[in-house]
Formats: C-alpha cells, sequence, structure tokens
C-alpha cells in the first residue's frame, strides 16, 4: 500500500511552537518532544530514515510526508532527496506570507516537493481569493504537482497539549469555496482530506461538481460525531457512489514517534470496504494505484 497523508515532525515544526510558548525552551527540539511524550526529531536526513524503517516494518511501499509548519520546506526536502523512491514531500503554506510568491517558486523547483498543503482556516483566507488562486495556478503549471487543502474541523494536537491557542476560523474552510480553483484548472488534482473534516454534505457537493477534487480517508474522522447518525461506514459508502474509488486516497495521519505508523486506521478502513463489497482492483486504487498515478515512481 501507499500513504498519502503522514506529517513531519521535523526540528523546525518545534521551533516554530516554540516561539508561541511563554518559557520557551532553549533546545525546543528536544525539550518539546519530551513535554509530549515523542522522541526528538533530530536532523531531518535522520527523521527521514526511521520513517522508511517504519514503512518497511509496516510494508507500506510509499509516503507522503508533511511539513507541517510554514517555512519547513527545507526539512522536507532533505527528506525526500535521501529517500526519493519512497518519500513524496508535501508542504505547509502560507499565501497570506509577505514572501509567499518567492517561497513558492523555490519550494516547486525541488525535485522531490509534489504537494502544497493550504490550511485556510489556520491562516484566515478563502481559497478563492487572487493570492490562494496564485498557488493553484503554479501548482497547475508543474505537471506531477498537487494542491491539498485542508477543509472543515481543523484541530492541531500539539497544539493543545502544549497550551497553545488556535486561532482558526473553521468558516473558511468549506470544500465548496474549491469550486472556482477546481474549475479553472480542471486538470490539476486537488486533494481534500478527512471527506471534508465534518462539512461531509459539501464534500459530496464538491466531489459531484468538480471531477479533479480527490479525497483522503486519512486519520480516525472523529468528525463524524458531529452528523447524527452517520458512521465510517457510511461516508465511504456515499463518497463511493459519488467520487468513486478512483478519487480516494488511503491516508492515516501517522506523525510522531514511538507511536509511529497507525496500522488501527488501515485495518479499520479495509475491513469496512470489505465489508461494503468493494472488488479488488477498487481496492487497489484507494490503497495503491490512485497514489502512484498522482506521483509515478521515479519522477
Amino acid at each position: 500500500m501507499n500513504d498519502i497523508h503522514c506529517h513531519f515532525f521535523s526540528a523546525r515544526f518545534f521551533e516554530t511552537l516554540a516561539k508561541g510558548l511563554p518559557d520557551a525552551p532553549a533546545d525546543p527540539a528536544h525539550d518539546l518532544p519530551a513535554r509530549l511524550g515523542w522522541d526528538p526529531p533530530g536532523p531531518p536526513e535522520a527523521l527521514a530514515d526511521r520513517w522508511v524503517e517504519e514503512l518497511d516494518r509496516h510494508q507500506v511501499r510509499r509516503a507522503a510526508l508533511m511539513a507541517s509548519v510554514p517555512g519547513d520546506e527545507e526539512s522536507i526536502a532533505a527528506a525526500a532527496a535521501r529517500h526519493p523512491d519512497r518519500i513524496v514531500g508535501f508542504f505547509m503554506f502560507d499565501p497570506t506570507a509577505a514572501d509567499a510568491a518567492d517561497r513558492l517558486s523555490r519550494a516547486l523547483a525541488r525535485p522531490g516537493l509534489r504537494g502544497i498543503c493550504l490550511f485556510p482556516a489556520m491562516h484566515r483566507y478563502a481559497v478563492y481569493e487572487d493570492r490562494a488562486l496564485r498557488v493553484f495556478e503554479a501548482a497547475a503549471g508543474r505537471p506531477g504537482t498537487i494542491v491539498f487543502v485542508h477543509c472543515g474541523l481543523l484541530s492541531v494536537g500539539a497544539r493543545k497539549k502544549l497550551g497553545l491557542p488556535s486561532r482558526f476560523e473553521t468558516r473558511f474552510g468549506n470544500p465548496l469555496d474549491l469550486q472556482l480553483a477546481a474549475a479553472t484548472w480542471p486538470a490539476l488534482p486537488i486533494l481534500v482530506p478527512h471527506f471534508g473534516a465534518g462539512l461531509f454534505r459539501e464534500a459530496l457537493m464538491i466531489a459531484d461538481l468538480c471531477p479533479n477534487v480527490l479525497f483522503d480517508t486519512s486519520s480516525s474522522n472523529s468528525w463524524i460525531r458531529y452528523v447524527p447518525g452517520l458512521t465510517l461506514r457510511e461516508v465511504l459508502r456515499r463518497m463511493l457512489e459519488v467520487a468513486g474509488p478512483g478519487r480516494l486516497v488511503f491516508g492515516s495521519d501517522s506523525s510522531s514517534f514511538p507511536r509511529g505508523w497507525q496500522h488501527a486506521i488501515y485495518e479499520a478502513q479495509r475491513a469496512i470496504l470489505d465489508e461494503l463489497g468493494l472488488d479488488a482492483a477498487s481496492a487497489m486504487q484507494i490503497f495503491r494505484g490512485n497514489f502512484d498515478r498522482l506521483f509515478p515512481a521515479g519522477r
């Protein structure tokens, strides 16, 4: 299988978090993981090696690893360069930043960086604004690049555990806001994680409207508790009906060590798809083929 949604919590990730702490430690990359009960990341190359060892242990062929704070392109680029056959680099990008244009140009010049990750609720902008549309335009001009857009509920576990405020605005996370970008660049794959993370009706609508919008299956999808009676089985059934297996991509939302890769997420989703009677070829699309189509090996 492949996994399109894992987080690369580098030293830069912890250094960025520490800037918001009143009692910021002298060595955030060591001290903050200790507060969280996680292992320190070490250099990006060492963290990349650990990820590949973990993927091997669970028989995962390839994974997209996401630099999970803006400005951490260097770390994930180093990881992707170290293991180009195993790691596809995604990076969080803030189009509201003053240096957004230059930073995006430099990132897209790196061969290992293939996914631009937008978090409109986190950075408080609408994806149909010009500054966001420029990101889609740049991605469309570089074949083999996708735009990942987090919609719906957004919660960052590390921030909560460290007592950091999360000044997010969920109103900017409506999947329907993607319609303009998807229609303007119909050949550009746009990936929405967690089936819209609570805005499931809107996710189904954008799936029906825009065939270049895909969905990752990642995490426990605990957002279903906001919809009375909804189950993950029903989510998968409805999404298969509307989007089809060719637009669903398996993701685990794995992140920290020592927990490592979340095999239970795979087991739960595979069991549901088997229960739904999904044929082997369609299951192969979800768990491997669609990833390889988006990111052909060796390119």
